[in-house]
């Protein structure tokens, strides 16, 4: 279905590409020596879209990208929008029977076309004027938006190669954004190891100890007013950028549901890191995974939710050989990350103490999620059964609540599982002992006795 965000992109787009196949061509007729209509592919003026709007021209404008930025912006494109465009830097080189080095680029496993790299770039920026090539190498660079707000960037090549070498490769999102004007969301793969996750549940649904609510406020007034207290307020400079938590409390407790009710109630996505992805044997590959998620995260208001936390950010033990001195630098690495992280991080664990100091010292909030109490526990299992069902009339949920000490999660399965007995039964009556029973199971779960 063609929307009028993808006819505006396209409108605007074709104008920006037809300036850039000129901008080319020029510099192809310049670099040969052959009779070209501008002396310097800077007298090419770029499309204006002050007057007009559009995602592209919008986002042209936000970032009052320059020349060069624009080029490589394309040049990124392209590929995916109008790949033959780039059939000329398959040119032949006579002399040597083979392509122009300098052209950069290479051809992918599928793509029959030419996929340009950071040398491609910098031939049509900058020709084989030395003093130009090194000023356009910050475009590449990890300080740069392109690169700092997950736009773009030069995909990674082996030690001994010209870092100019690699591709030139854009963001899925920010792809999905210039066509369709939407960005999807990822894909779990393992070049982003994380799910999205929601609730079709709201806060009443969710019963917890008063301290825990009053603690889970102030998330929610960070994520209300923490823009307002770093930039209006003028803290930006004194206070660190997004948002540290630790859930800790034993299983089925809420620590989850309550991560996915922030998301939920302040519209951000909430994604849920897969540590089996993420954790590594391999000394270095657990930093590398966790950047894929950090970075395709940044600027984008997303919560990570990171559960059964210990795996990642627990304790360490002493530097006793090589091993221990990489764990120690993974730990700084990750300590790093978070810190510098700009969106809402939440590590959610059974203890407290399993995560490491050097974590817990970090946090803005540490949140306890106990056990509910006799109350609460009544108000969770009152809430729990189908309107549909009807309780046996030897059922006293009150006396239940206070007998049974069990988590609201557990209290759900116990719910799930008598209602499950009695439509196997061909009836809506939960009965007494097959409640029992569900509350047998979960006690045999925790290694408990009745």
């Amino acid at each position: 279905m063609v929307t009028e965000k993808m006819i505006a992109n396209a409108r605007h787009m074709e104008r920006e590409i037809n300036w850039f196949v000129e901008v080319v061509q020029t510099r192809l007729d310049l670099y040969f020596g052959k009779d070209a209509k501008h002396k310097e592919i800077f007298d090419l003026t770029p499309p204006d879209f002050d007057t007009e709007e559009s995602i592209y021209a919008s986002f042209v404008a936000h970032y009052n990208l320059s020349f060069a930025e624009r080029i490589v912006l394309l040049l990124a494109l392209i590929p995916h929008v109008r790949p033959e465009l780039l059939d000329v830097f398959f040119l032949k080189n006579g002399r040597y029977e083979r392509g122009f080095t300098e052209f950069g680029g290479v051809r992918g496993e599928n793509h029959g076309g030419f996929l340009p790299t950071g040398e491609t770039a910098i031939f049509i920026l900058a020709g084989h004027n030395l003093e130009a090539r090194f000023s356009l190498y910050h475009l590449f660079g990890a300080e740069h938006f392109f690169a700092g707000h997950n736009i773009l960037k030069l995909e990674s090549v082996g030690n001994d190669e010209p870092g100019l070498s690699g591709v030139l490769k854009m963001s899925r999102e920010f792809l999905d954004f210039f066509t369709t004007g939407e960005v999807r969301k990822p894909n779990f793969s393992s070049d982003f190891p994380a799910r999205h996750i929601t609730t079709n549940m709201g806060w009443d649904d969710l019963v917890l100890d008063p301290n825990t609510v009053r603690s889970i406020n102030e998330i929610r007034a960070w994520i209300d007013h923490g823009a307002t207290l770093l930039n209006e307020w003028g803290l930006g400079n004194k206070l660190r950028p997004g948002y540290r938590a630790l859930f800790y409390g034993p299983p089925g407790t809420g620590k989850t549901m309550t991560a996915c009710l922030l998301g939920k109630s302040t519209n951000r996505d909430v994604y849920r890191i897969d540590l089996s992805m993420v954790v590594s044997k391999y000394i270095g590959e657990t930093e590398k995974n966790l950047e894929k998620v950090f970075a395709q995260a940044e600027h984008k208001n997303w919560i990570l939710f990171f559960d059964e936390a210990d795996a990642l950010f627990g304790k360490r033990t002493g530097v006793e050989d090589s091993h221990d001195r990489y764990a120690n630098q993974e730990v700084s690495f990750l300590l790093q990350r978070i810190e510098t992280f700009d969106g809402i991080v939440i590590l959610a664990s059974n203890l407290k103490s399993n995560i490491d100091e050097a974590f817990t010292r970090r946090f803005e909030s540490i949140i306890n999620f106990p056990m509910p109490k006799p109350d609460e526990r009544y108000k969770i299992w009152q809430a729990g059964f189908s309107p549909a069902s009807e309780l046996d009339e030897r059922i006293n949920l009150r006396r239940i609540a206070a007998d049974y000490e069990l988590s609201g999660g557990a209290i759900m399965n116990v719910v799930r599982y008598a209602s499950l007995m009695a439509l196997n039964r061909e009836s809506n009556i939960i009965m007494e002992d097959e409640l029992k029973e569900g509350i047998k199971k979960e006690y045999i779960k925790e290694g408990k006795t009745l």
